[in-house]
């Protein structure tokens, strides 16, 4: 084999194993990608179903209840224009409460409830998520013209 022979498989298997490298790489990013939905966006089909994903706002007054089992919890996320029901088996956060803030990642069922694998309560009275704080807000705004009209 001449040098220059030599130079160019050394080259093409170079970028042949970068190319490997970039594949693996986004394909991993790819199943680590968690998308957040608001409580509307769930009721108009906008989330994936079978797919995890998270969905956040305000734990609705009066809907927490505690499963035969003893650990599985259901309640309801609302962002004031919707809601949607959540399922999750565990240990809720010290900070969960009815009318605060939730953060829930999991996966949606054909039969239309949220099974949790995770939930967050906002950690302090001054944080919400950015994406829920705007979800909220845009839900405020929507009553208020439905009101007006």
């Amino acid at each position: 084999m001449k040098p220059r022979h030599k130079k160019m498989a050394v080259i093409a298997l170079s970028v042949s194993a970068l190319a490997v490298s970039v594949v693996l790489v986004l394909n991993a990013f790819q199943s680590n990608l968690v998308f957040f939905f608001t409580p509307s966006q769930v009721v108009a089909k906008e989330a994936p179903i079978g797919k995890s994903f998270r969905v956040g706002g305000l734990v609705e007054e009066g809907s927490l209840r505690r499963d035969g089992d003893g650990t599985t919890m259901k309640f309801a996320i609302t962002d004031t224009a919707e809601v949607i029901q959540v399922a999750y088996t565990g240990i809720l956060p010290d900070l969960f409460k009815e009318g605060k803030g939730v953060v829930a990642q999991g996966k949606i069922a054909d039969d239309g409830i949220f099974y949790a694998d995770e939930v967050l309560a906002k950690h302090d009275e001054n944080y919400m998520p950015p994406e829920a704080a705007e979800a909220l807000e845009r839900a405020a705004k929507a009553q208020k013209t439905s009101f007006k009209q």
